[in-house]
């Protein structure tokens, strides 16, 4: 997700009324439930009357249907809070006449370009599909100066040259399109496209870079040149720093993280910049590999998390450190990115960053990391000191075929939607849609792979804002099988809580809670029988106010507890309450 940097358009005056109101404002004999709210997106104002009884849904169709937008899926934040439940009404996030919502757009049709000169100057700028190539020419100019003119560009895709007129969304009706700039002064253009289905490149000839890049492929093959190693790192001297985060020095890298941390090391070092993400609602960045032809992991900085004092999307900072989803704290993003990579065990028991065996879930390797470069968000400029070196979480980059919103769930295989269930109960996830669940598959006629990514907002210190998309799908009302089985039993919270620690990450009291109570959950419904569905209907509330069934059970123990009664005793009066709950439910199956 990003925000509409440059894509929101002031909204002609007709825009603003709607269901009967006039261009005098708020007549009459509108509608009292009628409301104005004001949408905002990287500084532009766009003015929208909705009704209080419209749901979130029918909103952000509206938005998209505004002349002029060029983006998809809009998310809304008000309060510092996601509008994330479709279903619910505008009233019942408390939205009311002339407040200001946040508007956060899925820039897929926004391309992000690379202009790399001979010397090795570098200029970047994101183009939308809606822009001509005239503009694209001006966009080069504007950030050359001097060095390219108009007049010396010359673009052409399939051998046709490219009028100033053409439109990029025309010129990119297929996917495989690629444009060529022709520069009469020495440069060499490539582009890169934010978006995973579309490749839109720009090149140039250029004999002599293409020459040093040549000798230098001789001498890696050679062995001449010298591959960057994890324990090499130096403090910053030249604007470009990486190294893991490691609290507890027991801890030795190995495997395929140590080598993702290298491959990532290696990318920069080449002159790869990071290439941010058009995807979330905070920074996010594609990581390139040596040679700049492949990306090898995704990096998210925690200043940059959505409300945090660095986010380059536009939404406000946080006012009391809560996070976009209820539980959550704004900086802590990426220790829970880390900490599913950790909790997500493989088959033969605990996880460690020695191994190399893939979790059960099959979240991609994930670890912290420190990382100095001018690629990254800095507001207030860049400075080549230790201080701006961004912490946060790496991740390895998974290639794919998409996400499961780009296609129907009735082709997913139901142990692959399941692992996933598995995973997002355990950890109480606060925010898994079909998005940020990867559609993977080797050779094509193999089985579809999901991987699960984007766990910032997992072991929330609450259930408010618990939400399962794969809970409407079909799959998740099919049983766990017999080996989904043993693993649940394999579960161990506590465990959990203490490899954490061990990883540097000591749980609060409530996030613990959470963790105990989330798996307590889910062994005791697996052992009764009950499918993905029954457990995370438990989990999630059915509309905005109405409490899901695990927080009323928590209240209820709540309730029933002395003060000052000790945590084991408090979760024993949960684990008996629940299990009422559970034979209820199993009675009346």
């Amino acid at each position: 997700m990003s925000t509409a940097g440059g894509v929101l358009r002031p909204a002609r005056e007709d825009a603003v009324l709607s269901r009967g109101c006039s261009r005098g404002g708020a007549p009459s004999h509108c509608s009292r439930e009628s409301i104005l709210i004001f949408l905002t997106g990287a500084g532009t104002i766009l003015p929208m009357r909705v009704m209080e009884s419209d749901s979130i849904a029918s909103v952000k169709l509206r938005i998209q249907t505004y002349k002029g937008f060029v983006v998809k899926k809009p998310k809304l934040v008000y309060g510092g809070r996601e509008l994330a439940r479709n279903n619910c009404l505008v009233r019942d996030y408390g939205v009311t006449d002339g407040n200001v919502l946040h508007l956060v757009l899925r820039l897929s049709d926004l391309r992000f370009i690379t202009v790399r000169t001979a010397c090795g100057k570098e200029f970047e700028f994101q183009v939308e599909k809606s822009r001509n190539v005239g503009h694209v020419k001006r966009k080069i100019a504007e950030r050359w100066n001097s060095f390219v003119d108009i007049n010396d560009q010359e673009l052409i895709c399939n051998g046709e040259k490219l009028q100033d007129q053409r439109l990029i969304d025309d010129i990119c009706k297929k996917n495989d399109a690629v444009i060529h700039l022709v520069v009469q002064k020495s440069a060499k253009v490539r582009a890169k496209p934010f978006e995973k289905d579309f490749e839109l490149s720009i090149v140039a000839s250029n004999s002599y870079e293409q020459s040093v890049k040549e000798e230098e492929e001789v001498k890696k093959c050679s062995g001449e040149l010298e591959k960057p190693q994890l324990t090499d790192r130096e403090p910053p001297d030249r604007g470009l720093w990486l190294e893991p985060v490691i609290v507890n020095q027991k801890i030795e890298l190995q495997g395929v993280v140590k080598d993702l941390i290298n491959a990532t090391y290696a990318g920069l070092e080449n002159g790869n910049p990071p290439i941010r993400s058009s995807e979330g609602c905070g920074g996010a960045y594609f990581m390139q590999d040596f040679s700049g032809n492949k990306y090898v992991a995704v990096f998210k900085p925690i200043d940059e998390e959505p409300m945090a004092v660095n986010n380059p999307r536009g939404l406000p900072l946080t006012s009391d450190g809560e996070g976009l989803k209820r539980g959550t704290r704004v900086g802590e993003g990426a220790l829970r990115e880390v900490a599913a990579y950790i909790l997500d065990h493989p088959k033969s028991g605990r996880r460690s960053f020695t191994s190399d065996e893939v979790g059960f879930a099959g979240v991609p390797p994930t670890v912290m990391i420190r990382c100095l470069h001018e690629g990254f968000n800095h507001p207030h400029g860049f400075e080549c000191v230790a201080k701006n070196a961004k912490i946060g979480s790496l991740q390895k980059f998974v290639k794919n075929h998409g996400s499961c919103e780009d296609m129907g769930p009735r082709a997913f295989p139901v142990e692959e939607v399941h692992k996933i269930s598995v995973l997002d109960i355990r950890l109480a996830n606060a925010d898994r849609h079909a998005g940020n669940i990867l559609v993977c598959k080797e050779v094509d006629g193999d089985p579809i792979t999901l991987v699960p990514i984007d766990h910032g907002y997992c072991l929330p210190e609450n259930f408010e804002d618990c939400t399962f998309d794969w809970l409407y799908w079909p799959q998740a009302r099919q049983p766990y099988s017999p080996e989904t089985m043993d693993y649940i039993k394999s579960l161990d919270a506590e465990q959990d809580i203490a490899l954490l620690k061990f990883h540097g990450w000591e749980l609060s009291l409530e996030c613990s809670r959470t963790l105990r109570i989330s798996t307590m959950l889910l062994k005791k419904g697996a052992e009764r029988g009950l499918t993905p569905f029954a457990i995370g209907s438990i989990m999630c509330r059915e509309t905005l106010k109405k409490e899901s069934i695990i927080e009323e059970i928590v209240h209820e123990a709540q309730g029933a507890v002395l003060p000052g009664t000790s945590e084991t005793a408090f979760l024993e009066s949960v684990s008996q309450i629940m299990d009422r709950h559970l034979d209820e439910l199993t009675a009346h199956r």
